[in-house]
């Protein structure tokens, strides 16, 4: 089977389409997530977690998480420092 215009054609259609329907969910997000969850389908992604409902192991894994994150932020800043005064 050969390639001809017409699978262009689709798949031209098919990335436009596609484009337009996550630009209409990024949009309406909050508002298309409470409706699948209205009907029984819950999304998880990476929303914030209550602090209050986590249990004590993973509020400090998450404080060593932030703390290594900041740990490389520093380091990250230092050496651009370094490299600004040369």
């Amino acid at each position: 089977m050969k390639i001809n215009s017409n699978h262009f054609i689709g798949f031209a259609a098919g990335i436009t389409a596609s484009a337009a329907c996550i630009y209409l969910y990024k949009r309406n997000q909050s508002r298309f997530d409470a409706w699948l969850g209205e009907h029984g389908i819950h999304l998880s992604g990476p929303s914030v977690r209550n602090p209050e409902s986590m249990t004590l192991e993973e509020l400090v894994a998450e404080k060593e998480r932030f703390e290594d994150i900041i740990a490389e932020r520093e380091i990250a800043g230092s050496e651009d420092e370094t490299y600004d005064s040369n």
